[in-house]
């Protein structure tokens, strides 16, 4: 198979983006290689997490070089590969300066919204990914809010359309692509 460059994947703790990149990864023909037991995190009647997340103190790092990016997965590439990191929210024309063929995809849901949801999903005893770099309550809400608005300005700056999802009214999509 060809190389087919990575698609960017982010949104902040509690915007359901878990379950978004699951959906896109089934309907997309994604290389789900990064999936390991150690890499999954089931809450409730959802789904939790699965695959690599990328982040500050997790398993891999939100570098943006392509040996780290594709380090979780098979060495024979399948399919495009989504990589997903919270951080990304901030790092967006970083990503496009860097990775200027690549689409990225943001999940949009409201600050508070986030933090109530990612509390219910198991908050701090969440066991994968790693959420210490959040430190407590007020620095995860603090980075929820901080992500989000980045993803908005980011958005802005290039004209991207936010799709509701089609399940959740409180979910938006946005799709970059260069």
């Amino acid at each position: 198979m060809t190389y087919i460059p990575p698609t960017f994947f982010t949104g902040a703790p509690g915007s359901k983006w878990s379950g978004v990149a699951q959906e896109i990864e089934e309907q997309g023909n994604y290389d789900t290689s990064d999936r390991t037991a150690a890499r999954e995190y089931t809450h409730s009647a959802y789904s939790g997490h699965l695959g690599a997340y990328f982040g500050t103190g997790m398993e891999f790092p939100p570098e943006l070089d392509i040996a780290t990016l594709y380090r979780p997965f098979a060495a024979e590439q399948t399919g495009p590969r989504l990589v997903k990191s919270h951080e990304w929210s901030t790092q967006l024309n970083e990503i496009v300066d860097r990775f200027p063929s690549c689409k990225i995809i943001m999940v949009y849901r409201p600050d508070y919204l986030c933090y109530e949801w990612w509390m219910q999903a198991g908050g701090w005893s969440i066991t994968y990914p790693d959420y210490k770099y959040y430190v407590d309550d007020n620095e995860m809400k603090f980075k929820i809010a901080e992500q989000n608005s980045s993803m908005l300005d980011f958005a802005q700056k290039h004209s991207v359309q936010w799709l509701q999802h089609h399940r959740h009214s409180d979910i938006f999509i946005g799709t970059y692509k260069p």
